[in-house]
């Protein structure tokens, strides 16, 4: 069985077990967030189900990306002057890499490590309810384009 497969064997038992429809709409949010690497935005997502499911309206993906935030197992990040994207793979805080030309979000193979929140805390007196750390760059792509 891949991450994937179980990721969304999760999501959807978590979805059960809380009394909520699995609508076959709602099934391919959860089967195109456990597939997705690149962080989607709800307008990605909505153009890839519609396309499966044509009486598919934005409310239902925005409704179970809601629904998922509320369960903390969608991670949402939010910019300035982009539509909010959605990490249904790792919704807990995590580095990110993105790319300033093509948008492109990745996950690095690092990791935060606690020692640092830790300090941030001593040092600051605050209590750490999260963080987000954003790597900003040219992918490696965009830099053969061009």
């Amino acid at each position: 069985m891949t991450d994937a497969q179980s990721r969304l064997e999760h999501l959807a038992s978590l979805l059960r077990k809380n009394e909520h429809r699995l609508t076959p709409q709602r099934m391919a949010v959860l089967r195109l967030l456990a597939l997705s690497v690149d962080h989607p935005s709800a307008s990605q997502l909505y153009d890839q189900i519609h396309a499966q499911f044509p009486t598919t309206s934005r409310a239902t993906v925005y409704k179970t990306l809601n629904l998922l935030k509320e369960l903390g197992e969608v991670l949402e990040l939010g910019f300035a002057d982009d539509d909010k994207r959605y990490d249904g793979n790792k919704p807990y805080p995590h580095p990110h890499l993105i790319c300033v030309r093509c948008r492109k979000i990745m996950d690095p193979a690092v990791s935060i490590a606690a020692d640092m929140l830790q300090q941030v805390a001593q040092q600051s007196g605050y209590q750490i309810l999260g963080h987000r750390l954003d790597f900003y760059g040219v992918c490696p792509e965009c830099q053969e384009g061009g």
